[in-house]
Parts: C-alpha cells; structure tokens; sequence
C-alpha cells in the first residue's frame, strides 16, 4: 500500500501508518512517498517489518512486509492513501 505525505514524515506518521497495516494483514508492501522523512520514522517502519518477519517465523507462517521509503516530490495524482487522513 502506498502512503503519502507533503512535507515532513514525523514519528507519529509512521505510528498511524503502522497502526494501519496492523489492521490489514493482506498487505505485503508498505510504500511511504514524502517529501522528506525523519531518520527515527525510517527506523520505526523497518522495526515493524522486521517484527511481522520475527512473528511469522515463530507461529510457522509465511508472512513478509517490504518497506520502501520515497524521499522528494510527492504528486497529487499519484493513488494512495493520504496520511494527513489516517
């Protein structure tokens, strides 16, 4: 799923969009296009990644999210969800 911003991704951006995937479990791609993005909001998006890996691993599933971070300009037109609205 893909996760836009204008501006800055905060901290708390990556804890909505997180809170987001949590609930859909069918999601394999978590995409964020901003026009800049805070180290420790990178961090937390990769943490999650690595936790829903960890998880799967120990209930026996195959389960994996991809987390891809797209820094500069963010376009009106592209399709996906808008942060600010989560």
């Amino acid at each position: 799923m893909l996760f836009k911003k204008r501006g800055f991704f905060t901290v708390k951006d990556a804890e909505k969009v997180i809170e987001w995937m949590s609930t859909h479990p069918e999601e394999k791609e978590l995409i964020v296009m901003a026009d800049a993005v805070e180290e420790s909001a990178k961090r937390r998006l990769w943490d999650y990644a690595r936790a829903v890996k960890l998880m799967a691993d120990m209930m026996g599933e195959e389960r994996e999210v991809r987390v891809e971070i797209l820094e500069g300009f963010v376009s009106g037109k592209v399709k996906g969800i808008d942060v600010e609205d989560l």
